[in-house]
């Protein structure tokens, strides 16, 4: 007899919406979906303007479409949250999942909560606290996610926020999946170097993703005149988004004092998508110099181009690089480690070593076993209601 699919509701950014959690989400719904029903519900309205400026969709890359997405959800209106909560409710999902990284969605997802009491709800916990705080967002987070029945996250660190605010919550922890999406054309490293106009024969380091304070590009532009001075023909892509004219004018002036401007390449601005391949694929090393983080998709979309990663020691990070294995874990905040680390690597020629070990350990950054523990927290807190039940009727 076949077994009875159980329906999820999972909630979240996804296509159209640009970012990592966005890919996350629609990565998950499709892997969720070889086992269950999988509903997912998405925004109609992510952000204000006054939050965040630049445009918050990107249709360029419809290789993360999720068909049949319902986009229910106005993070701003009240009233639609309790119509929202309403149309899940009649769903009768055995689960809602939901995506959880900042406080400005406390309000929201608080509302949702309380009117889903009566179903199990999974926070995906990207980021319990942000990463850049401010005042309340420990108040608003508290206050959502004692609404969960259990939660992922994916770094000691999130573990460790997550029992500063709710007693022993049901939780596991586990790796960041590996972004495998990216691989749209199976670009080879010489077409990628040449569309990028690249030579054969430079040694290239990637920088990628939104830059800002916390992700310490200064410590790795810092670290290039030692770098330069013992490899040759070294190349640095810088590849992301500025926080405005004045951050990266800051960058500029920082690349010109080290005299590091020969050897480092900015490409400024939102990449989309299908942009994203080449600039992995060209390289030999990608490198997260961030002075504090939870976690990182980067690293998982390296590690989905087989790229080793040098990163710091950090949040999750030490949790997803083997140190000497799939790349290198320094110090935060340590220019001389960063340089050192890159030397290493390509001074013992270590590329073909790592993406060995990097493609070793694929079953641990893979959706499957994501999907299995989601199953596990299912199962688990399925378990808990029949033993709160029996004892509800013990009592009587």
């Amino acid at each position: 007899m076949e077994k009875t699919r159980k329906n999820i509701v999972l909630i979240g950014p996804v296509y159209p919406y640009k970012g990592g959690i966005s890919h996350y989400t629609g990565l998950m719904c499709r892997a969720l979906g070889r086992d269950y029903n999988v509903t997912m519900v998405s925004y109609k309205f992510q952000y204000p303007r006054l939050l965040y400026k630049k445009e918050q969709r990107d249709y360029s890359n419809d290789s993360f479409r999720i068909d049949g997405t319902m986009y229910l959800i106005h993070t701003a209106n009240p009233l639609n949250w309790l119509r929202a909560a309403k149309k899940i409710r009649a769903m009768s999902p055995a689960m809602v999942i939901i995506q959880w990284w900042h406080p400005y969605f406390a309000p929201c997802y608080y509302i949702l909560c309380k009117c889903l009491k009566n179903t199990k709800i999974l926070f995906v916990c990207h980021n319990v606290f942000p990463h850049e705080r401010f005042p309340m967002d420990r108040a608003l987070t508290k206050a959502v996610l004692r609404q969960g029945s259990c939660y992922i996250v994916q770094s000691k660190t999130d573990a460790a926020d997550l029992q500063t605010i709710i007693k022993n919550p049901v939780f596991r922890q586990t790796v960041h999946p590996t972004y495998n999406a990216f691989r749209i054309e199976n670009m080879s490293k010489t077409e990628a170097r040449a569309r990028l106009h690249i030579g054969a024969d430079e040694k290239v380091l990637l920088f990628f993703g939104f830059v800002r304070e916390y992700k310490g590009l200064n410590y790795l532009i810092q670290a290039m005149p030692a770098v330069i001075q013992r490899i040759a023909n070294i190349r640095l892509l810088v590849v992301g988004d500025f926080a405005d004219e004045e951050s990266k004018r800051r960058y500029e002036d920082m690349i010109a004092q080290t005299g590091s401007g020969d050897h480092i390449t900015i490409y400024d601005g939102y990449i989309p998508d299908r942009e994203v391949e080449k600039f992995f694929a060209a390289c030999d090393l990608v490198v997260l110099p961030y002075i504090s983080a939870t976690q990182s998709g980067i690293a998982q979309i390296a590690y989905g181009f087989e790229k080793p990663v040098v990163a710091t020691n950090v949040g999750g990070l030490p949790d997803v690089v083997a140190d000497g294995r799939t790349g290198y874990i320094v110090e935060s905040e340590n220019v001389d480690a960063i340089a050192d680390a890159v030397v290493d690597f390509f001074e013992h020629d270590r590329a073909v070593e790592f993406a060995e070990n990097v493609k070793e350990e694929a079953y641990r950054f893979s959706w499957d076993r994501m999907v299995e523990i989601v199953e596990e927290m299912l199962a688990e807190r399925n378990m808990e209601m029949r033993q709160s039940l029996d004892r509800q009727t013990d009592r009587h």
